[in-house]
């Protein structure tokens, strides 16, 4: 799913109405309708309903919802703000006029003077802010900075409509949260938008939903992009398929260099997890301490030992492996990480993508010169804290994600930003956010069996930069499986490994979904 920016859906917007045909008070009514039909299935029964409309488009929205709620039998109480008496855009008029026709005179308070009481708010009450939503490009200020104080310091059950007031969608930093709406449920309209994605506004979206708008399909696939949100269609159609007569040597050779004394859990997460990735041969290459654990923890995969007793002194590829990963618990020690770049060089001279994860990246950050070496398309999977370490600390998630796109960009590597909405950038400068996942991953050695399956289905035949769309997708979910029978404290990394082969096969088989 495309996300696009406010100017973009003003532009699909306007090309839908020319399509169809129809007008924009049309439009807006048509979602008006599945706005109150959404409210109307999640309403607590005995609460009042204060519908608070602003003079633009999300003020339009607001009135359009407010007559769907009355022909329904919910009467609201809607306080639609006019100050001065001339700030209505005409579609905001033409709605507020249908309103009072369809619902009576007595269900609207039209403020018009600077002066204003605020209904109260206390109790039994949800909130519909429908102030502003993507057509505001400046903070809130005087009267409707207070007005949304006030709100948050009631703290109401608020439902945002588009997003919630206040909040810039299209720049999200250096804003007051207290000066923004925290919303219960967002309702947005059509699509999601970029700034939903980040961490810092989970506490204004709360739960967030799409609900449908009628946009053109047309205008959607012509229309620019930076972001996308991946969806069960787009892994369901690349992941790749056993043949009935496939054998281990055709479904991928991949060998992860991994553990050290005290370490070696995260070398048997990642092999587990590539081995119910899919992967025909998986091979451990770890110190000497881990033979023994390795092959009676992970029996399916291969062990190949280090000449170091503790931890990893050297990275050479003994054949031509399918795909390789380097990380997992492998220590930072100095003979390590000139063992990382001695192979980062090699690779990078054979134009070889590798997968980089945990303490590979604890090796870069100490030593900043072996990124210059790291091979073109190779995977680079940080969390926020190794992102940091080697990229510079950054003020906010927006800014980070800048940082990694510029970083991408330049390099010509694919970052897998780890998080509750994990971020894979690309080259090109476009990004995909990944939708699965629970609080239940929070938990150690999950990102282990994420690099495992990452580096399992580039040796099945995917390329890098696909593999890293469908990884944490497939991740995320065995992360909710796992929950399911856990629950959000009790999943283990292991758990989330064990569910990976119910993941596929759930993306597998739910084409009908689709």
């Amino acid at each position: 799913m495309k996300i696009f920016s406010s100017d973009e859906i003003r532009a699909i917007t306007e090309y839908t109405l020319r399509e169809q045909g129809i007008t924009q008070s049309t439009f807006v009514e048509n979602i008006g309708e599945n706005l109150a039909m959404e409210i109307i299935t999640g309403i607590i029964p005995g609460h009042r309903i204060v519908i608070f409309a602003g003079p633009d488009l999300n003020g339009a929205y607001a009135l359009a919802t407010a007559r769907f709620l009355c022909q329904q039998g919910i009467r609201p109480d809607v306080y639609l703000f006019n100050v001065g008496g001339k700030r209505l855009t005409d579609l905001c008029l033409e709605l507020r006029d249908r309103l009072v026709e369809a619902c009576g005179a007595d269900v609207l308070t039209e403020i018009t003077g600077m002066q204003f009481s605020m209904p109260d708010l206390q109790d039994d009450v949800t909130v519909i802010d429908g102030l502003f939503g993507t057509e505001r490009c400046s903070p809130l200020s005087g009267g409707y900075q207070s007005i949304v104080r006030h709100i948050n310091d009631v703290a109401p059950r608020v439902i945002s409509i588009d997003v919630p007031s206040g909040l810039l969608v299209d720049a999200v930093d250096s804003l007051l949260s207290r000066n923004i709406i925290h919303a219960t449920i967002t309702l947005a309209i059509g699509l999601p938008r970029a700034a939903f994605f980040l961490k810092e506004n989970a506490e204004l979206l709360g739960a967030w939903k799409i609900i449908p708008a009628d946009f053109s399909r047309r205008a959607m696939e012509k229309a620019p992009w930076r972001y996308r949100m991946i969806e069960q269609a787009d892994i369901h159609n690349l992941l790749p398929r056993r043949s009935l007569f496939e054998s281990k040597a055709d479904s991928g050779d991949a060998i992860i260099f991994a553990g050290s004394h005290g370490m070696l859990g995260a070398a048997v997460l990642a092999a587990r997890a590539a081995l119910r990735g899919g992967c025909g041969k998986v091979t451990v290459h770890g110190p000497r301490c881990g033979f023994f654990v390795l092959q009676s923890a992970v029996p399916c995969a291969l062990y190949e030992t280090d000449p170091g007793d503790l931890a990893i002194n050297s990275i050479v590829l003994k054949r031509n492996y399918d795909a390789v990963a380097i990380g997992p618990g492998m220590g930072t020690a100095d003979a390590t990480i000139d063992a990382l770049d001695q192979f980062l060089k090699v690779a990078n001279a054979n134009s070889r993508p590798v997968v980089l994860d945990a303490d590979a990246l604890n090796c870069i950050a100490i030593r900043p010169d072996l990124l210059n070496h790291v091979p073109v398309m190779s995977v680079l999977t940080p969390h926020v804290g190794e992102f940091d370490k080697i990229f510079g600390r950054q003020p906010s998630s927006n800014a980070r994600l800048l940082k990694a796109i510029d970083v991408a960009c330049r390099r010509h590597i694919i970052i897998v930003l780890k998080g509750h909405f994990t971020a894979i950038v690309r080259p090109d400068g476009k990004v995909y956010f990944n939708p699965t996942g629970t609080p239940a991953l929070a938990t150690a050695g999950t990102g282990d069996v994420l690099t495992g399956l990452l580096v399992s289905l580039i040796a099945r035949g995917l390329k890098p930069e696909l593999a890293a769309l469908v990884a944490p997708y497939i991740h995320g979910l065995a992360g909710e499986m796992a929950a399911e029978v856990h629950g959000t404290y009790g999943v283990t990394a292991q758990d989330v490994a064990d569910n990976i082969g119910k993941a596929i096969k759930l993306v597998m088989d739910n084409e009908q979904k689709i």
